[in-house]
């Protein structure tokens, strides 16, 4: 078979793979940028394997002008920068000894022993300069099933890092088609508890990846059934309001969003947020959206007056109340293509929350001295603007002044 991908004839791809053919060394893409070309799918990062030992290729791409960060040289690893765009290139490794979860690895110049190692047999594919694909572990017909499988033993390959547990259904949930492979999942299910092992960034970063996937749900399924799910949440999975998160997403024509489809999978309440938050290590802007959306979203309602949405909006900010609308949505009643919701959720494309009027300077000029009591009015006044609908004409505001001193 042979690739026909733009990148590998045009750009800077195919000086990089030049300058480090030739002269008793060979490269070749490797890994995603092969499947998804071969699948149709976006190529959005594109890594290059190689026969030249680090040092080697450190100096051969210099000499061509190009750009050398050593970022994981210890494992054999440069990234290559050539007109802004970066490149990983890793030399060929294999294993020479292994025992339990470690294994002693050396480099090496054997490309079927490198596609050996590699998780699936779906991104052990390579492609050279040429276009030709080569596949060493059967992932052309994987790929052509749209079955995800482990290279080997599923057993050994989990074992030697139980985050392919994750990957598995991850790459399930993008790739695969119909129920993920048997073997991979009694596999997965029967080393669950290496879950436990994990950094809560490499769970998070995966687990993110997941959510977004076009078979998200089936792949969430399959992980509950098997006992999975439950102790990467710490909580019991929401799955009909997460399939219905993505149900409104489509009707509203938004993005897939990550965050806001964990908030559905597992936030019900303030709580749930600080839980996930503590157990995938979150962002402070996705902690923030999570407890945003488990605070008071079953007290949304597209019949309330129309005033009420203006100043929700006003307080969290069009983020925080696209989250918690579309929440409250996903978990209401409604159909998908419910006008009244549509129109609620739309409301930041079609009004924008004034400022405050009225600041310190208004209510020293009536005599309230600096300190908490100008704090309190300042208060009173915000809170009696918002509740007269953000009027802006000085007579309302001077009387709400007034009334709040």
């Amino acid at each position: 078979m042979r690739l026909d991908a733009p990148w590998l004839k045009t750009g800077p791809l195919p000086r990089l793979l030049a300058a480090l053919d030739g002269e008793g060394e060979e490269a070749a893409v490797i890994g995603g940028a092969v499947r998804n070309a071969l699948l149709g799918e976006p190529v959005h990062e594109i890594d290059v394997a190689t026969t030249a030992l680090p040092d080697e290729v450190i100096r051969r791409v210099t000499k061509a002008g190009f750009k050398a960060v050593p970022t994981g040289i210890d494992h054999g690893t440069i990234t290559v920068v050539i007109d802004g765009r970066p490149f990983e290139v890793t030399t060929l490794r294999e294993d020479v000894e292994t025992y339990g979860r470690k294994a002693k690895v050396a480099f090496g110049r054997d490309w079927k022993k490198d596609a050996e190692r590699r998780d699936f047999t779906i991104n052990a594919l390579s492609a050279t300069r040429d276009g030709a694909v080569r596949d060493y572990v059967g992932g052309l017909s994987d790929l052509n099933a749209r079955r995800v499988r482990f290279i080997g033993d599923p057993a050994q390959r989990i074992e030697e890092d139980y985050l392919r547990i994750l990957r598995f259904f991850r790459f399930h949930a993008a790739y695969g088609e119909g129920p993920p492979d048997a073997a991979g999942l009694h596999a997965c299910i029967a080393a669950r508890e290496g879950l436990g092992a994990l950094s809560r960034e490499r769970v998070r970063m995966e687990l993110l990846k997941l959510l977004v996937a076009r078979h998200a749900v089936a792949a969430l399924v399959a992980m509950a059934e098997g006992g999975l799910l439950l102790p990467v949440l710490g909580g019991v999975p929401l799955l009909a309001g997460f399939s219905n998160m993505i149900k409104v997403e489509q009707a509203l024509g938004e993005a897939p969003d990550a965050v806001r489809r964990l908030g559905a999978l597992g936030v019900t309440v303030f709580e749930d947020a600080e839980r996930l938050t503590q157990r995938l290590r979150l962002s402070n802007d996705e902690q923030a959206r999570l407890a945003s959306m488990g605070e008071g979203w079953w007290r949304i309602d597209p019949a309330q007056p129309r005033k009420d949405a203006r100043a929700l909006l006003y307080r969290l900010g069009p983020q925080h109340y696209l989250d918690r609308t579309t929440l409250a949505f996903a978990r209401s009643q409604a159909a998908a293509n419910d006008k009244s919701w549509h129109e609620l959720i739309a409301l930041p494309r079609n009004w924008t929350a004034p400022k405050f009027p009225l600041s310190a300077a208004d209510f020293t000029a009536r005599g309230i001295e600096k300190g908490p009591k100008l704090g309190e009015a300042l208060r009173k006044a915000e809170a009696a603007w918002i509740e007269a609908d953000f009027p802006a004409d000085p007579a309302a505001l001077k009387a709400i002044a007034d009334r709040a001193i």
